[in-house]
Formats: structure tokens, C-alpha cells, sequence
């Protein structure tokens, strides 16, 4: 028997063999590809989803974090609001009573604060998500006076005066008064006086008074109309309108 052939034949059995290691090979990158594809393909989801998302809260609703409680108890702090975009876009404009979200460059601040590029966008992004807290010139209130009003505060029973007509501001912190320091203010046309429900805490309007503006904010200046309360769960659903300048009229004696 030879041997040393039986020896040859066992040493070439048990090499590899050429179309194996191709086939070997060739199943390995596919299998990395197919792991691939699947991850590749959520990506592009996740990053299609989040421009709906910030398209969708950029022109019709945007969550806000209430980041203060100068509007307690009606908002509390941490709140996340949903803000309608879309209130005032067809003709009408905000109304007494109203709560906005508004930017208060030029009437409650002065102008923007300096801010690194890369790091404003991110905070724009994750404030449009209400992830972060909103940017320091923006500011939410309690519409009080619209243009034309004469607003007065207080009347012998401490209420304010809108128009000579007594405001029931029911939605008051419990405690607080129509305001600490008096006034008498007409608001002109184009603009808006605001005031947060938890008085003594409020820097609103009356802080401005002696500002360029006057405490008044322009009418486009709004970004839009706090309409949900989007959390916590407890206190998910509408925001109920006030009431408080139901008897309100508009000076010259149209309905306001």
C-alpha cells in the first residue's frame, strides 16, 4: 500500500478550498450589508421624522416649557403648553384675555443676547420640541389691553378697569391683588399690554412702563396662542377662556 499517496490524499482533503473561502467571504459581507440596510433605513426615518416634526412645530403648534410661575396657577412650572400658530394667521387678532406666547425683543428686553450660532440652533431645536426651556427674550402672559383700551388700575374694589368696565379676574393667584402699583395706561393701536396672573411675581407691562414701547408689545411680535396643556398628564386638555372682559367695549362703543 503506498502510504506517503494515502498521506497526500488525507493533507489535501483537509485544505480549504478555494470556492469555499470566496463563498465564506462572500456571505460574511452580505450579512454585514443586510445589518446595515435595516440601520441606514431607520436613520433616514428618524431624521424625515424629526423635520416633520420641527416643520410642523416651526408653522402650526409648538410645544413651550413654561419656565417661571408668573402665570400661576393658570400655567405652573414645568408645564409643557401647546402653542397655536395658526390663531391669528387668517385675520383675527388676539382678543382680551388671551394667553400668548410673544417675543419681547424691544419691549421686555432690549434686544437678543449674543449667542454662539451651533449653540442657538441646538436650543432652538430642543425649545421648538419643548425639550428645553424657551429662549430668554421669548415670554408668555395674559392678553389685558388691546389697541385703543384704556386700562386702569384699580377701581375703589382694587380691580382693573378695562374701558371703564370692571374686569372679574377670576384666574388671579390666590392672594394676589389686580396690581400692586397703580396705573392708567391707553394702549395704542398695534399693540398689546400683557400681565401674568401671579401678580407679585410678574415682570410684565407695568415693569416697562418707562421703556422704549411703554411696556406695549406689537401685535406681529406674537408667536401665537396658548391653547393645550400638553403635560402633565394630570392637567392634559384645553385652556379654558377667562371670561374676565366679557362686558368689555371696544372705546367709541363697538362691542370689544
Amino acid at each position: 500500500m503506498d502510504t506517503q499517496a494515502e498521506h497526500s490524499e488525507r493533507d489535501r482533503s483537509s485544505e480549504p478550498r478555494a470556492g469555499s473561502e470566496e463563498r465564506s467571504r462572500f456571505s460574511r459581507v452580505r450579512g454585514a450589508a443586510a445589518s446595515v440596510r435595516p440601520r441606514r433605513r431607520i436613520l433616514v426615518v428618524g431624521v424625515a421624522v424629526a423635520v416633520v416634526v420641527l416643520l410642523f412645530s416651526a408653522f402650526v403648534v409648538q410645544p413651550f416649557l413654561i419656565p417661571s410661575g408668573s402665570m400661576e396657577p393658570t400655567l405652573r412650572v414645568g408645564d409643557r403648553v401647546l402653542v397655536n400658530k395658526l390663531a391669528y394667521r387668517f385675520g383675527s387678532g388676539p382678543e382680551r384675555g388671551d394667553v400668548v406666547v410673544f417675543d419681547g425683543t424691544g419691549s421686555f428686553v432690549r434686544e437678543a443676547p449674543d449667542e454662539n450660532p451651533v449653540a442657538a440652533l441646538a436650543r432652538g431645536a430642543a425649545s421648538s420640541l419643548g425639550l428645553a426651556g424657551p429662549a430668554d427674550t421669548d415670554f408668555v402672559k395674559r392678553v389685558v389691553g388691546v389697541g385703543g383700551d384704556r386700562v386702569v388700575c384699580c377701581d375703589a374694589r382694587g380691580r382693573l378697569q378695562v374701558n371703564g368696565v370692571p374686569a372679574d379676574e377670576t384666574y388671579l393667584h390666590p392672594g394676589d391683588t389686580a396690581s400692586g402699583a397703580p396705573f392708567d395706561i391707553v394702549v395704542p393701536r398695534g399693540t398689546l399690554w400683557m400681565m401674568g396672573d401671579h401678580r407679585s411675581r410678574s415682570s410684565d407691562s407695568r415693569d416697562h412702563l418707562g421703556s422704549p414701547g411703554g411696556g406695549m408689545v406689537p401685535v406681529e411680535r406674537v408667536i401665537g396662542r396658548v391653547d393645550w396643556l400638553g403635560w402633565p398628564p394630570a392637567r392634559i386638555g384645553g385652556l379654558e377662556g377667562a371670561g374676565a372682559f366679557d362686558g368689555v367695549r371696544a372705546p367709541g362703543g363697538a362691542h370689544g
